[in-house]
């Protein structure tokens, strides 16, 4: 049972967060963003690649996005369903 903290959260505390803020800033990373920061999309897209993740499915389904509804209406699983815009 682990006791301390996710070795994802260990690794990430490497990585220079006041310069990526920093970086968004100076570009306006967060322009017109809604919900999905920049910050955000750095830690889904840094799992996926430290897990080996192939596609969007893949990572929308890894177990981090729940729901109470399948993408395929049923209610059993707890996925959610992926809403690419486009």
């Amino acid at each position: 049972m682990n006791a301390g903290r996710a070795i994802f959260s260990q690794i990430m505390d490497f990585f220079p967060l006041p310069e990526f803020r920093r970086s968004v800033e100076r570009y306006r990373g967060e322009y017109k963003v809604r919900t999905f920061s920049c910050l955000d999309q750095f830690l889904a897209l840094a799992f996926a690649q430290l897990t080996y993740r192939e596609s969007l499915r893949d990572i929308a389904y890894s177990g981090r996005c729940r729901s109470p509804f399948r993408a395929d209406g049923d209610h059993d699983s707890g996925m959610m369903p992926i809403r690419i815009p486009g």
